[in-house]
């Protein structure tokens, strides 16, 4: 079968690198220090850093909100700057679209002395071209928000979830409104469009289940029970409802989905200010229940919580007395241990998974709250103790490029110009890299919009690979080479071809 002979020709080519394993090296540092900021992986493996805070005098306080963007190259260890946004952001979201372009999505724009005077929250988004390095305007939020979550869903629309509202003037606890409302970001047409709202105010983590539903947790500070409460989002209807309580009151907790399906809850604030906790559980979809896991080596609070390429979690950071600390969850064990230390000290900063499997972490605070204060420009690199590069698709020459390895899953013909595929019509293609036995399904996207997944597992015959079958959506332009790209746990694969009629 033609499809066999251009897996076996294929080989994936491992990469090594100077780094120890297990050990945090520096990388090159960003032009501007910056905490606040968002970072996003894209489809060609480069990150984008945008916005954020940066300090203009530590010894009075005084911040600026920044409408600059950067990009991180692995291939060079080099930050690099790319168009500004169309506003200054901080507390904002940047979510990675099927068409490989980024949404930003509202936020605040703060430039005061401590204590002084904020700018309403934002209402506007935009977009992130890679191909052009250029911001552009897009549809306008339903409601002005920051602090809120964004999530990509499986059918390639935006979830926007509560988050805070405030007018100019003083920034103090009286003039914000914490939001319950949610909103849905459509690509195809630009536009938000108001979805039901959570059933309370706040969202601490956003995380998308493999059953395309979305967990919401958030802290309680007002009632009794005085223990975080959770929603279930679902898509196809549209509506929040209760999903009970967790065990513990977490307050801007990271929220991780493991590779069997679970979502880890680590850390926070234990309170309103009381302290970083170590408290860590599990949320399985199967039974909607929360249970108790084991505890972080130390609280962690403002750290980053990273899903590495074997299936466990990386910890680093956070407000804590041992800020430059990191540790590993391995779900198996269901335990955490210490890893290396950082060489900085930061908090408030972004980790971002790469197609190499290593982790970059950049920017933050350095821990010393408030004044003196340091915002960071450096970055470093966490090489895991095993990289797995993300995943690859095959292609009839064998480089990845071109016409793609992808079969009509009925007749096994490769659909290409000559056999070209139609909306509706079930493919197959091989792929690496996927976790064996996971239950988190891959995106597939063709020419920009998402398709159904039919299948992923094990390939019949080939031990190492992976076999995905999927539906082709309507809506695909036309073309003799029309692109196909898989995501998996948030690291795009290379993009090939397919026929489409």
């Amino acid at each position: 079968m033609t499809i066999r002979l251009a897996l076996l020709s294929c080989a994936i080519a491992g990469s090594g690198y100077a780094q120890s394993p297990g050990a945090f090296t520096p990388t090159g540092s960003m032009i501007t220090p910056r905490y606040l900021h968002t970072a996003t992986l894209l489809a060609d493996g480069r990150v984008l850093i945008a916005g954020g805070e940066m300090l203009v005098d530590g010894t009075s306080g005084m911040f600026k909100t920044l409408s600059s963007a950067e990009i991180y190259d692995p291939a060079t260890g080099t930050f690099t700057a790319t168009g500004n946004m169309t506003a200054p952001r901080a507390y904002h979201t940047a979510t990675l679209l099927p068409n490989g372009k980024v949404l930003i999505a509202g936020g605040e724009q703060i430039n005061y002395p401590t204590g002084g005077v904020a700018e309403p929250t934002l209402a506007s988004a935009e977009l992130y071209d890679p191909d052009t390095g250029t911001f552009s305007a897009t549809g306008t939020l339903t409601t002005s928000r920051a602090s809120h979550t964004a999530t990509l869903l499986s059918n390639g629309t935006v979830l926007i979830a509560g988050g805070l509202q405030s007018p100019s003037g003083v920034y103090v606890a009286s003039a914000v409104a914490f939001l319950a409302s949610a909103e849905i970001y459509d690509p195809s047409t630009g536009i938000f469009t108001a979805t039901g709202n959570m059933t309370s105010v706040w969202a601490d983590t956003a995380t998308l289940l493999a059953n395309g539903k979305v967990l919401i947790t958030r802290d309680d500070l007002v009632t009794p029970l005085y223990v975080s409460s959770a929603d279930l989002y679902d898509p196809s209807i549209g509506t929040f409802t209760s999903a009970g309580y967790l065990n513990a009151n977490h307050t801007m907790p990271t929220a991780t989905l493991v590779t069997n399906g679970k979502v880890l809850i680590a850390g926070g604030d234990m309170g309103d200010g009381d302290g970083a906790t170590v408290i860590a559980e599990l949320y399985d979809p199967a039974t909607g229940a929360f249970s108790s896991t084991g505890s972080l080596t130390v609280g962690r609070e403002e750290d980053t919580a990273t899903l590495l390429s074997d299936g466990s979690v990386l910890f680093a950071g956070g407000h804590n007395d041992l800020a430059a600390s990191a540790e590993i969850y391995g779900p198996l064990a269901a335990a955490f241990s210490g890893t290396a230390s950082m060489p900085t000290a930061r908090e408030l900063h972004t980790a971002t998974l790469l197609s190499d499997g290593r982790v970059l972490l950049a920017g933050g605070d350095d821990e010393r709250y408030w004044i003196p204060e340091t915002i960071l420009s450096s970055a470093e690199l966490y090489t895991p103790a095993v990289l797995v590069p993300a995943p690859a698709l095959f292609s009839l020459t064998g480089d990845g490029q071109g016409q793609g390895a992808i079969w009509h899953a009925d007749t096994g013909q490769i659909a290409s110009s000559q056999a070209p595929a139609a909306a509706g019509d079930a493919l197959a293609m091989y792929t690496t890299s996927l976790f064996e036995g996971g239950i988190v399904p891959p995106q597939v996207v063709i020419g920009g919009k998402v398709a159904e997944i039919l299948f992923f597992g094990d390939a019949p015959g080939y031990p190492g690979y992976f076999q995905v079958n999927f539906r082709v959506p309507s809506g695909v332009a036309p073309g003799s080479a029309v692109a196909v790209r898989l995501t998996y746990l948030g690291r795009p694969s290379n993009a090939v071809a397919i026929g489409v009629q």
